[in-house]
């Protein structure tokens, strides 16, 4: 693909998508945040131009809405101007959460393989276990995860367990089904092929099942990642915690610093990207040392 060709295919719809964004967002910040320049200038007896509405609406200090600029201007104070190890960086709150997300994210995608291989090999456990999965689903994480924090509280379990098990709760999920979907999609003219060449059950799986899977299962594991990230923040608030991005939020609205909760949601969706690329990229690689073309 030549130069033009590839800006003209590729760059410049995202640009133009960006651009209508910011566009969109710059007069959702005027019109949301001019109704306090206006009652400002009314309580000084003044009267305010449309000049100082845009001007004032863009740079206010606890904006409704923040501008771009000043959800920029926080992250970079808060990731590259503080050091790494104050309470006050964002990469120091964004590892407290990754920390949890990543617990959680092994223990559900361990959790969900072995469901569903034990879903796929039993009719009890498929008749009997998978509605269970499907019905735990419709529970609201905001409701089970206080509940999660204060049982294991008064046992003496607290710090990152909780947070893990919440992030577990919630990404075991999309393996379970993913797996089940992708352990089940070898033809039927395979699998009897397998019995043909009197192949035992684990061989079948092995030699069989399990390639057929790895589509579905990194489908299923790039899902798993970014709402293990969602569940470690929820994790967070109920506790009052003290670092981590969820606590960012909580502290935040606390203080009507709405600058702060979203350079802390832009840290959350930067890290989810960064996790679900990671897990692309392992998919390439697998498929590649299966032999399979990109």
């Amino acid at each position: 693909m030549t130069a033009p060709s590839l800006f003209r295919d590729r760059i410049l719809p995202v640009l133009t998508v960006i651009a209508a964004i910011l566009v969109l967002w710059h007069g959702a910040v005027i019109y949301l945040n001019a109704p306090f320049v206006r009652d400002q200038a009314a309580r000084a007896g003044q009267s305010v131009t449309l000049g100082q509405i845009v001007s004032q609406t863009l740079n206010q200090e606890r904006p409704v809405l923040p501008a771009p600029h000043q959800i920029m201007a926080e992250l970079w104070d808060t990731t590259v101007a503080k050091p790494v190890t104050s309470k006050r960086s964002l990469v120091y709150h964004a590892w407290v959460t990754l920390s949890a997300t990543l617990m959680g994210f092994g223990m559900g995608s361990l959790l969900g393989i072995v469901l569903a291989v034990g879903i796929v090999h039993n009719r009890a456990m498929d008749k009997s276990l998978m509605p269970w999965v499907i019905a735990s689903q419709t529970i609201p994480i905001l409701a089970i995860a206080p509940m999660i924090i204060v049982v294991l509280n008064s046992i003496g379990i607290s710090g990152l367990l909780p947070k893990a098990l919440i992030s577990t709760y919630l990404s075991f999920f999309p393996v379970v089904v993913g797996m089940v979907k992708g352990l089940r999609s070898p033809d039927t003219l395979l699998l009897d092929l397998m019995h043909t060449y009197n192949a035992s059950s684990t061989q079948t799986f092995w030699k069989l099942r399990w390639p057929a899977a790895m589509p579905y299962l990194f489908t299923s594991l790039k899902v798993a990642i970014a709402i293990s990230l969602v569940g470690a923040i929820v994790g967070e608030l109920p506790t009052g915690a003290v670092a981590g991005l969820g606590a960012r939020l909580l502290s935040g609205s606390y203080y009507g610093q709405t600058i702060q909760i979203w350079a802390a949601l832009f840290m959350a969706a930067a890290l989810a990207a960064v996790l679900v690329s990671i897990v692309g990229a392992a998919h390439g690689l697998v498929l590649k040392r299966m032999g399979v073309k990109s």
